[in-house]
């Protein structure tokens, strides 16, 4: 075991190193260009746009400082798209050490997070200095540190609420749960509704044999595909919002997002059906004995209350900007915040222990969670400055290929399904603003795109919000969820084997079917 890991450690070395070293040269090319004049181009995001930055997880109003917006813009001009290999070997190593290398795996990720994080941290350090410095800064201030604020405190308060009594899963007791957290993603999060309802939805199916694909279609419907109503819904949605798209838009994605709901609940019955036969497992002793449901710790609705408030204020209100090393960002979004760092407190307060042990309640997959994506963001950071640099950067030839709908809708999609899909979202709703109105003020533009070029952005909120469901790392509480059912006793499939296995043969095949349905 120990030289499968070693040999798979050096091998992700090797290819990160051969990488890294490479910035100094591309770094040279880029002075050349900029003593020829062709160095300082403004990127495409950065053009008709009121926010110079985009913000990520945390549905920020991040702004940056006239000082260093030219520089990030340069950043992503130069960069090769090799810069981004650490975060493909961070990809990687989720992916192939719990299967190569399960124990080291399991003892060493925050390890292995550092080490790739660094990997990528010190070359871009040292080769762009301050630029690197503050993309670095800005992606854990004003990215991941709210980011895992919101998760954390959705975790705490959802893991105070215990329904109790007799759930036994059926295929249709199961399927009306799936229903209902789909429906309640639009209005509490994808992430909200998904730590509300994964635990029930666990302990429900606890004698069942095999749960993996039920976990997997709990990450499709409610983790995903449930928030593409309303900008509360998902991230990308919310940055729409921010941007000008009216709150009450998002609900002409309804007959995109139940098309493909029904295609997955149906598919999902059929499959739990065929295996509750199959099994033939019947309830213990214990289990006959019908125990009525009761729902404990409902006073932590108060403060899942108080988290979506908080996220849907920080959308409305603006009390200017505060710099925090560097990095401006909006005095709302630091309220928003502490006021979630609150609530999960007074959760935790007011909770008692037994409930939350009584729960099977942990910190763990929190705090996986936290590691592995300090990692994820900053080696991620590449990947977004050349897709940020729109036709500049070296992901030129994939923009400016955007033309139809269905090409909104799928490369919006695929690139969400790895990325950030908040960033990739305002990527491509730019790039639509700018082959339609070009020149035009963004306050009259995106009216215009909600009403005569709908279908483009319904293809790319489409896009953002359903390919997340793609991955684990596709959206928040994918990888939450992965991490709370492992720790539950069912067994998930690997980082590939979740693309391969169910990814590609059941989301792919429902894409499909929206795109020729409704973007070609």
């Amino acid at each position: 075991m120990l030289s499968k890991t070693s040999a798979l450690f050096i091998g992700l070395f090797v290819i990160c190193i051969f990488s890294n070293s490479a910035f100094a040269s591309n770094q040279e090319k880029s002075s050349v260009q900029d003593k020829n004049g062709t160095g300082h181009a403004v990127g495409s995001l950065s053009e008709g746009s009121n926010h110079e930055r985009m913000p990520s997880e945390d549905l920020s109003h991040n702004s940056v400082h006239p000082d260093q917006g030219h520089g990030d813009a340069d950043l992503g001009e130069v960069l090769p798209l090799w810069s981004c290999i650490p975060f493909a070997c961070m990809l990687l190593s989720i992916a192939l050490f719990p299967l190569l290398a399960p124990e080291f795996w399991h003892h060493h990720f925050g390890k292995v997070s550092a080490f790739w994080a660094t990997c990528l941290g010190l070359p871009f350090l040292i080769v762009y200095k301050g630029p690197a410095l503050y993309d670095i800064l800005h992606i854990i201030l004003a990215d991941y540190v709210p980011f895992i604020i919101l998760l954390w405190s959705l975790y705490t308060v959802s893991g105070g609420i215990l329904l109790r009594g007799s759930l036994r899963g059926t295929p249709a007791v199961n399927v009306v749960m799936l229903i209902i957290g789909t429906l309640l993603a639009s209005w509490m999060g994808t992430t909200g509704a998904a730590m509300l309802l994964i635990r029930p939805f666990l302990r429900a199916n606890n004698y069942r044999k095999n749960r993996t694909f039920m976990v997997v279609f709990f990450i499709f419907l409610v983790a995903n595909i449930g928030g593409s109503l309303t900008p509360l819904g998902d991230p990308p949605l919310f940055l729409g919002f921010l941007h000008g798209v009216s709150f009450f838009w998002t609900f002409r994605l309804i007959p995109q997002m139940l098309t493909v709901a029904i295609l997955l609940l149906v598919i999902y019955f059929i499959l739990d059906s065929y295996y509750y036969r199959k099994e033939g497992v019947t309830a213990s002793e214990e289990e006959d004995v019908k125990v009525p449901l009761k729902l404990e710790g409902t006073y932590n609705f108060i403060f899942l209350a108080g988290i979506v408030g908080s996220v849907l204020m920080s959308g409305i209100v603006d009390w200017g900007e505060v710099n925090t090393l560097g990095v401006h960002r909006a005095v709302q979004d630091w309220v928003r915040d502490g006021l979630l760092i609150i609530m999960g407190i007074l959760s935790l307060m007011a909770t008692p222990l037994t409930l939350r042990e009584d729960n099977s309640f942990s910190w763990f997959p929190i705090i996986e969670v936290a590691y592995l994506f300090i990692g994820i963001f900053i080696t991620m950071v590449p990947c977004l400055l050349i897709l940020k640099a729109g036709s500049r950067g070296e992901l030129a030839f994939l923009i400016n290929s955007v033309k139809n709908p269905y090409h909104y809708f799928w490369i919006t999609g695929a690139l969400s399904s790895f990325l950030d899909n908040a960033p990739t979202y305002l990527t491509f709703f730019n790039t639509a603003l700018g082959s339609f109105y070009a020149g035009m003020a963004e306050s009259q533009a995106v009216p215009l795109l909600m009403a005569d070029k709908a279908i483009y952005l319904k293809a790319i909120s489409a896009g953002a919000v359903f390919f997340g469901s793609c991955s684990y790392i596709g959206n928040a509480p994918n990888f939450m969820v992965r991490s709370i059912s492992e720790e539950a006793g069912t067994p998930m499939p690997s980082f590939f084997g979740y693309i391969l296995k169910y990814s590609l043969v059941i989301l792919i095949p429902a894409f499909l079917i929206v795109t020729f349905i409704f973007f070609v």
